[in-house]
């Protein structure tokens, strides 16, 4: 037996309307269109699906269990239905996202916190962008959006804006490299350096001043967590460069100093990178927008 969610619907609207006419017009179809696909559904079933001398008509055993189904299965298929409209609009989806900026996760939570209230219906889920190649599982679309500082040239992907920064060295009051009005290169000789678990190409310390200027420090002590680096660079066991914004409390703590990276100073750039074509969707744009603006009370601070 053969059916079709417009059977469910017909067996539906008939038990509804208690007659043919009525539930034509509930349908949008002739009365003769919807008799012609009674019977055939009869047909295929073997048996009659209506009580046709009773006034209102009425069900059959059969058509019963019929009306029964439909009662389950079209509610389902309204949801499914609803759930793809969403997609097309851009009201509903998935928001993977990759980071490749270890401290942005400070950045990202509150921006991430106002975003669910707004759009529930997005399922939003975060993947460190350093045990693998976050800008492949892009293309791949295995997440949707990724959180760097190196922009490529990569066809349909967009890479937007989202707020410069500035590394900054960041070192015990009581440190002798606390008197400088600046940091340079050399000044990292001999030092312990203190950075987050992750490849050197990817911390701006490395990658904008110790690699181009041929410097290596004494010692590399990796740690995980900002608050336990503040806490090592605070017992004077190491230096640290951090973006501004993360140590933003640390400018007004007696333990700490924090210097430009070099007299002129270094800026950063951070982009999220996205694939083209979700560009327009609206909750992508709200995610870069809540961003934005989490970034700028960060710098306000």
């Amino acid at each position: 037996m053969h059916i079709e969610f417009r059977h469910l619907r017909t067996i539906k609207a008939i038990h509804e309307a208690g007659g043919l006419a009525r539930a034509a017009d509930q349908l949008n179809i002739t009365q003769s269109a919807l008799s012609h696909q009674i019977k055939g559904l009869e047909e295929q079933a073997g048996v009659e699906l209506f009580v046709r001398k009773s006034k209102p008509m009425k069900l059959s055993a059969a058509g019963m269990r019929l009306l029964r189904l439909a009662e389950q299965i079209l509610p389902q298929v309204e949801a499914a239905q609803a759930e793809f409209a969403a997609l097309r609009d851009g009201e509903a989806g998935r928001l993977h996202i990759a980071i490749e900026c270890h401290a942005c996760f400070e950045w990202l939570f509150p921006v991430l916190e106002g975003f669910r209230k707004a759009w529930g219906d997005v399922d939003v889920d975060i993947r460190p962008g350093l045990a693998f190649e976050a800008m492949p599982a892009l293309m791949r679309e295995e997440v949707d959006l990724v959180v760097s500082s190196d922009p490529e040239e990569m066809a349909g992907v967009t890479f937007i804006e989202l707020f410069d920064y500035a590394p900054v060295f960041v070192a015990s009051s009581h440190h002798p490299l606390a008197s400088r009005a600046y940091v340079e290169a050399e000044d990292f000789v001999g030092q312990t350096l203190i950075t987050y678990p992750v490849e050197r190409t990817r911390l701006d310390v490395f990658s904008q001043l110790l690699i181009p200027a041929g410097v290596e420090p004494a010692s590399v002590r990796k740690v995980e967590l900002t608050a336990v680096i503040l806490l090592l660079v605070a017992s004077n066991r190491g230096v640290a460069v951090l973006p501004d914004w993360v140590v933003r409390e640390v400018k007004y703590s007696s333990d700490y100093v924090t210097r430009p990276l070099t007299a002129a100073g270094i800026t950063r750039r951070l982009y999220a990178a996205i694939r083209t074509e979700d560009e327009a969707k609206p909750y992508m744009q709200e995610l870069i927008r809540l961003a934005r603006v989490e970034a700028r009370k960060l710098q306000q601070q």
